[in-house]
């Protein structure tokens, strides 16, 4: 018999104190989406237990295991509340890193509980013997192997029971986290893509389908296909702040950067009201990289100011949404030196502090700012001094099974020891490292915890070029970031600037002309790249 799916269910049902008129000065109205989920749980529990799922779908985790929580009160015997625990108790499947012991353990004793007695129908068991791949002999057997592991148990629970549409979400979600990032074909996010794109066009107003397509795409040369599921998301799950800011992914990869602003404002003044710090931080990191690449350095400053009030929210022992820890210790390190190196504010890129956290790649981007400010500065020991500091973290992520992480630390290490080698004067061989270190930057792909990196390594390497004068060279490596980053300001004021230097006017008009519609909301006079280029498209006769 088919499982009938996603019907007519809304979450705010479940949840009688927030289904209220907004208008009378009662709560509002919680808006989730439409998820159901067949359980062989009680009526009474049935309705709880959708809610929860909604709130799992759009990673709100504290929340969804409160839900499920509340489901096993309506129904102690409802083994599925134990699943969804287990699995919220993993976190975002899409952060980077490994899950520490006493994480792992909680989930380990959800699956314990979830077989104790053993749920009475066989999907059901098959649901949770899938999450318990991940958790299994955690102890020896590496991450990545385990969540291929949970990639094919869902494979066959799918194909099972082909008619229930929630093992297919799952199931895709696992393929999109599973990907192997050195895979340029993108064969598993494309197999993934198809299968919750052909699930939304029957389920529009389901959560995990929209938020899925945005994180499968989110690659450069796939992102322009989640662009309707960034459009819609928000509007389906406004009561979840990660809902607000997901589209702003999708936004960021295909350079639309007003909207992605705007969705991460909403975002953050939403996690700000559930006391989601971690989601505030992560939103505001991406805000952060929307202003900059627009050339709103005043909103970005403001930015800068209200970090510190931020910060002294962030509680990183709190149970949480979609943004663990490590993306708030992430966005913590990112946002200052976003806003020094974007500006060109090199002397500002140099004075900032390492901030020392559980996750070492997060004070990298530190020493990597501050090795970046002292090349265009000529100050060769600070940049030793921040390369010494690149390579001992890189050890210690390398060391501790990071290597997701240990391989970044390693790119930014190379990009600094390559300026450090143009700086003493050996521009062939910098140049060439630079190339080195681009190639490698390609061979990746970064992860959902960050818009961007703080400096993409080929148009790090462009403006290497132009300091050593090939700009033709120069606008080539461009032109690549561009392909892959579109609308970056430094990218775009870059390629312009090379194309002058070999007297391509065509081209030069083209990438200032571009310069300013991205920048049609920047700061006056702003950045010197902006003055340059209202220059360079301004009529003579009309100056």
């Amino acid at each position: 018999m088919r499982l009938v799916p996603f019907v007519s269910i809304l979450a705010i049902l479940t949840c009688p104190a927030v289904a209220q008129d907004h208008d009378h000065g009662q709560a509002p109205v919680e808006k989730l989406g439409t998820v159901h989920f067949e359980t062989s749980c009680s009526a009474a529990a049935q309705p709880l237990f959708d809610r929860a799922v909604a709130l799992l779908h759009s990673f709100e985790f504290q929340r969804a295991i409160d839900g499920f929580t509340a489901v096993l009160k309506a129904d102690p015997s409802c083994s599925m509340a134990n699943w969804g625990i287990a699995l919220s108790r993993w976190g975002n499947p899409f952060a980077a890193g490994l899950r520490p012991p006493a994480q792992l353990q909680l989930g380990r004793e959800a699956i314990e509980r979830a077989t104790s007695p053993l749920p009475p129908t066989e999907r059901e068991r098959k649901y949770i013997d899938a999450v318990g791949v991940l958790y299994g002999n955690f102890e020896r057997v590496a991450q990545d192997a385990r969540l291929r592991a949970y990639r094919d148990s869902m494979a066959a629970l799918a194909t099972v029971y082909s008619l229930d549409d929630e093992a297919t979400i799952f199931f895709a979600l696992s393929l999109a986290v599973a990907a192997d990032p050195a895979d340029k074909t993108y064969a598993s996010q494309l197999r993934a893509g198809a299968l919750l794109e052909k699930l939304f066009a029957a389920h529009p107003d389901h959560p995990g389908l929209a938020h899925y397509i945005i994180h499968t795409y989110d690659v450069p040369p796939l992102a322009d296909r989640a662009l309707e599921a960034a459009r819609r998301y928000a509007t389906i799950a406004p009561s979840a702040p990660h809902a607000l800011h997901m589209p702003s992914h999708t936004f960021t990869r295909v350079g639309y950067w007003q909207e992605s602003i705007d969705t991460n404002i909403a975002s953050a003044a939403s996690a700000k009201r559930e006391g989601a710090t971690g989601e505030e931080l992560h939103a505001t990191d991406y805000q952060m990289y929307a202003y900059l690449q627009t050339g709103q350095d005043r909103a970005a400053g403001k930015l800068i100011a209200a970090l510190p009030e931020i910060a002294s929210r962030f509680n990183p022992t709190a149970g949480g949404g979609a943004a663990p820890p490590s993306a708030a210790y992430f966005a913590l390190a990112a946002i200052p030196a976003r806003y020094a190196l974007e500006r060109g504010a090199w002397a500002d890129a140099v004075k900032l502090v390492p901030r020392t956290t559980p996750f070492p790649y997060t004070e990298a981007m530190t020493y990597f700012a501050r090795a970046l400010g002292a090349a265009r500065l000529r100050q060769p020991a600070t940049m030793r001094e921040a390369i010494d500091a690149l390579a001992q973290i890189h050890d210690r992520l390398a060391k501790s099974g990071e290597t997701y992480w240990a391989e970044q630390v390693e790119i930014q290490r190379h990009a600094a020891s390559a300026w450090l080698t143009l700086v003493e004067g050996r521009k062939d061989d910098a140049v060439a490292a630079m190339r080195a270190v681009a190639l490698r930057e390609d061979a990746t792909e970064k992860n959902a915890v960050t818009p961007g990196p703080l400096a993409p390594a080929r148009e790090l390497l462009g403006e290497m070029l132009l300091e050593v004068t090939q700009p033709a060279a120069a606008m080539t490596e461009f032109e690549a970031t561009l392909k892959k980053e579109p609308n970056r300001f430094r990218a775009l004021a870059g390629a312009a600037k090379a194309a002058t230097a070999i007297g391509d006017r065509t081209s030069a008009r083209k990438y200032y002309d571009q310069l300013l519609k991205v920048c049609a909301r920047a700061d006056t006079p702003g950045r010197p790249e902006l003055v340059d280029a209202r220059k360079a498209v301004t009529p003579s006769g009309a100056r």
